[in-house]
């Protein structure tokens, strides 16, 4: 009686918003199912038929089976790729994650002009389209070639390892400046003031509030340099774990094999393993987080 009369009792145009609220909720909800939908089911399918040994996804006459997973520890040239893509990536990564997070602290302590001469040299890298980048380095590393160790290419893991860290420190820094913004300004002069020098006014009072941004521009970058295919295929030579021949990345290792047929049917597996160890990682982080602003909350309760 009571939800019948106060419905009874609302406007004509208050029952008008209540259904467009309704309407705008359902088909907003809906926009987002259907778009999960669209970006999930393709790795659901993969996924299943990483458990098949057919070579080509939507037949099942081989039957359940396990071993694509045992073909694929035993594929040298797979592992080869993998080992020089996690290298490629972790080196990068932290050389990106050091550069960038100093690069964003400068930022912030300098001078208005000076910081927004940094700000805009940054962003111009992530608005770029990536075979500029890729073509840049490429002109670049020829021209140091050709006029500075005359005439021999230069072209190895250190060009490419290069081309990385160009590509992955803009987005380190724009994951660290938020964090800065945040921060209390005034913190970093209150350890200069309690006796601290300035390294250690650094290391006690700006990096422990800026760690989720560092975190977070890292797991970037590594992600960023294990996906990247144009940098990869435009600035890299021998070494590694290829040896004498052309570092091969997943990437390029997968491009390379589309020209000459169908992907090998060990990179199913592969996929599915990095994807089920990136869904971890972010349960994990997530259950993490969570757990820290409880106990923040709770801290904040009893005070």
């Amino acid at each position: 009686m009571v939800n019948a009369s106060s419905k009874a009792a609302l406007s004509p145009n208050a029952r008008k918003e209540r259904r467009h609220n309704i309407l705008t909720k359902t088909f907003g909800l809906s926009a987002i199912w259907l778009v999960l939908i669209v970006m999930y089911i393709p790795i659901l399918v993969l996924i299943a038929f990483s458990f098949t040994t057919a070579t080509n996804i939507g037949t099942w006459e081989e039957g359940f089976s396990f071993e694509l997973y045992s073909r694929l520890f035993e594929s040298a040239e797979i592992m080869t790729a993998l080992g020089n893509t996690l290298i490629i990536a972790a080196v990068s990564s932290a050389l990106s994650t050091l550069l960038g997070t100093c690069g964003a602290i400068g930022a912030y302590y300098s001078k208005r002009r000076a910081r927004s001469v940094i700000e805009n040299v940054t962003q111009i890298p992530v608005v770029n389209a990536e075979i500029v980048i890729a073509l840049s380095l490429t002109v670049m590393f020829v021209f140091i070639g050709d006029y500075i160790f005359r005439g021999n290419s230069i072209f190895s893991f250190w060009t490419l390892l290069f081309g990385h860290i160009v590509l992955q420190v803009p987005f380190v820094y724009l994951s660290v400046k938020p964090k800065l913004q945040q921060m209390d300004p005034a913190l970093y002069e209150a350890a200069l003031d309690l006796g601290c020098n300035q390294r250690q006014a650094l290391w006690k009072a700006t990096i422990p509030e800026i760690v989720p941004g560092i975190a977070s521009g890292l797991l970037l970058s590594f992600t960023l340099s294990l996906d990247d295919f144009i940098v990869s295929a435009f600035t890299r030579g021998a070494g590694l774990l290829s040896g004498d021949n052309e570092i091969q990345t997943l990437s390029t290792l997968v491009q390379s094999k589309i020209k000459k047929g169908p992907i090998p049917p060990e990179m199913r597996p592969l996929t599915t393993i990095i994807f089920l160890v990136v869904l971890l990682i972010v349960i994990l982080v997530t259950v993490r987080r969570n757990m820290t602003a409880k106990t923040a909350k709770r801290r904040r309760g009893r005070q």
